[in-house]
């Protein structure tokens, strides 16, 4: 006789990883060994410091709170749970007490599954082992324990993740015994200290903070040939600004940020800004290169490009690199921080060789500006170009002379780059428009207008030049741009509410019955934008409240978020699950855009599975809560 309560258990669970990837007959032996259990809001599945259960937890109605107790043992929410998650998989990891609470947050009934029973087919099964292994890259629900790191069951070596493949996503070594002198330290005196301490590099610091860096290849170009006496201060060989990141550094960023600038050492600083103490060095010779088809090799291959078809080719190996990422569920930050520095070296590169065909070199100092998607280190597929160009001011009578020369590089560039993969921005917000060639002084004149200005057409430039990172050229420009940019906002509460109202100009992506808002006509009628109703409005979110703050050089909206959860400790779980639901849908979006071979900005909703489904819709949740705070934080609704 077929047991119908454990068939609908069956039913239920085959719309959700990791069951959904079993068969039939192995799920109906599951659901008859499986727990059913009521639980009202507030009640404790497991708390801290408790022994292991025998089970782990799926959602079948309702929503769970995994929480963890901060410095003072106040509660704190880290993720929330609700139809079809799974939680409570530390038994799984280590048979080590629970590391958090969890609590329902409402009325839900819970499916516990016996480890005893589950253990063997996920073993036996290496899509099941994936799905794991996709949970212990993300690090969500499910905590293990150091001494498990690298391995899925504690006591079981069937299914192991494999360390090579993250190998170029661990953090780099850093050196933290390293040389620091003052710029007026003699060379003869810091050889003497390098070569006591058997290191490469000095570090010269002011206040502590970074001002230069020598190498022994320095002391070999120019003092060993006798360009520069021993007596000489070090200020007179060390290279300046130094290339500085943040201690989160991996092995591949590390990598071709020493290609990408040509150097062999990058210095560790609190913040990752020679603003900060320095922390720390890393050198090219405390990084072991990986063998194989990976991003230095690629690196290296753009560095060499001699033609654009090089480059294009070049492109295209990457988004099979990016796929491979993805399918090996690599987190999606250290996805985007790679991709991010491979476009960027393609843009430069591009830039490069324009100029090389210009026949003579640039008039004046200058820096290229990518905008959007890419500025903001977010552009993983295809998507328009969106860039600018900003030189040094020269006299009024040169100055017409001078843009045409940079219009003319900038259409070069433009043009190589449509051919590499990156197409023309239908809006030709690009550089080789003269609306987008300006001098540095056009540029903040631009600026003060658009801000006092403030109408719509003007709030959407600002928003689009507020996310800018530069790819070739002077830094001090652009620096400049944004201590203008940042002096003319001070105290202008007026700005940043029409800023809040654009960035409420699309609603949560849920309708009545929480049903998805699709389009409603044109070629797209039925299909879900994804960019404009999931992805722009927590880019809007997280670029107002970043500037209300005044905080520069973040650019990227979940590190946004991030720095404001620092920022505002009140927010901090709202914060968090933004950050969390624009890397979830920009991975989705790009998922998306492989699979079908296009931007991935338009989505078939037919196409979805539940799960998938499920999964937007919490992140849409997300973007109606932090537009509840603008609404309140702003007077946004006057400008509606």
């Amino acid at each position: 006789m077929t047991n119908s309560i454990a068939s609908r258990i069956a039913d239920f669970l085959s719309n959700y990883p990791p069951f959904s990837l079993l068969n039939t007959s192995q799920l109906e032996l599951i659901a008859g060994e499986i727990k059913v259990m009521y639980f009202e809001q507030g009640q404790t599945i497991f708390s801290k410091d408790e022994k292991v259960h025998d089970y782990f937890y799926i959602v079948q109605k309702g929503a769970v709170d995994l929480q963890k107790t901060d410095q003072n043992q106040e509660p704190e929410t880290i993720d929330k749970c609700d139809e079809g998650d799974v939680f409570g998989l530390r038994p799984l990891f280590a048979k080590e007490n629970y590391q958090i609470n969890a609590i329902t947050d409402e009325e839900s009934v819970i499916y516990a599954i016996p480890l005893n029973v589950f253990k063997p087919y996920a073993i036996s099964n290496p899509y099941v082992g994936n799905f794991l292994m996709e949970s212990f890259a993300s690090n969500t629900r499910n905590p293990y324990s150091n001494e498990q790191k690298g391995k899925l069951f504690a006591d079981e070596e069937d299914i192991v993740l494999k360390r090579e493949a993250l190998f170029e996503l661990q953090p780099i070594p850093i050196i933290k015994k390293m040389v620091t002198v003052s710029p007026e330290t003699s060379i003869q005196k810091s050889a003497i200290l390098m070569s006591n301490r058997k290191v490469g590099s000095v570090v010269v610091v002011e206040d502590e903070k970074p001002v230069g860096i020598v190498t022994d290849v320095d002391f070999r170009k120019v003092v060993a040939t006798g360009k520069i006496q021993i007596n000489s201060p070090i200020s007179e060989v060390m290279n300046s600004p130094v290339i500085c990141y943040s201690k989160g550094l991996t092995i591949a960023q590390a990598q071709l940020t020493m290609m990408k600038h040509n150097i062999n050492h990058i210095c560790i600083t609190k913040d990752g800004t020679p603003n900060t103490k320095v922390k720390g060095i890393v050198s090219e010779h405390d990084i072991i290169v990986s063998q194989g088809n990976n991003p230095a090799v690629l690196m290296k291959a753009i560095n060499r490009a001699g033609s654009t078809k090089k480059l294009k080719r070049i492109r295209n190996k990457i988004m099979i690199l990016l796929n491979g990422y993805l399918k090996s569920n690599i987190p999606v930050t250290h996805i985007s921080n790679i991709i991010f520095e491979l476009n960027d070296a393609t843009i430069k590169r591009t830039i490069q060789r324009c100029i090389e065909k210009m026949g003579s070199p640039p008039p004046v100092k200058f820096a290229w500006m990518s905008l959007g998607s890419q500025g903001r280190k977010e552009q993983l597929l295809h998507t328009d170009q969106d860039n600018a160009l900003i030189f040094e001011d020269v006299p009024e009578e040169k100055l017409e002379e001078t843009r045409a020369y940079f219009i003319k590089l900038a259409t070069k560039v433009t043009k190589r780059l449509n051919i590499i993969g990156y197409e023309f921005c239908p809006a030709e917000m690009m550089a080789r428009n003269p609306k987008y060639c300006l001098s540095i002084s056009e540029w903040k004149d631009q600026f003060s207008e658009w801000v006092t200005t403030s109408g719509q057409d003007e709030i959407l430039l600002c928003q689009i030049f507020f996310d800018f990172d530069i790819s070739y050229g002077e830094v001090k420009l652009t620096n400049a741009i944004s201590d203008h940019i940042f002096d003319i906002l001070k105290g202008n509460k007026n700005f940043l509410n029409r800023l809040a109202a654009q960035a409420l100009r699309n609603p949560s992506p849920l309708g009545f019955f929480r049903q998805f808002l699709v389009e409603q006509d044109g070629e797209k009628k039925d299909l879900f934008d994804i960019k404009k109703r999931g992805i722009m409005p927590l880019t809007d979110a997280g670029r107002l409240l970043i500037l209300e703050h005044r905080v520069k050089n973040i650019s990227n909206t979940s590190e946004r978020f991030e720095k404001l959860a620092q920022l505002e400790p009140n927010n901090k779980e709202i914060y968090q699950a933004c950050a969390y639901s624009s890397r979830a849908l920009i991975k989705f979006r790009t998922k998306q855009g492989l699979k079908h071979k296009d931007n991935g900005r338009f989505i078939n909703l037919e196409d979805l599975s539940k799960e998938d489904k499920i999964k937007l819709k919490r992140c849409f949740k997300t973007i109606k809560e932090i537009q509840e705070l603008i609404k309140v934080r702003f007077e946004a609704t006057y400008y509606l």
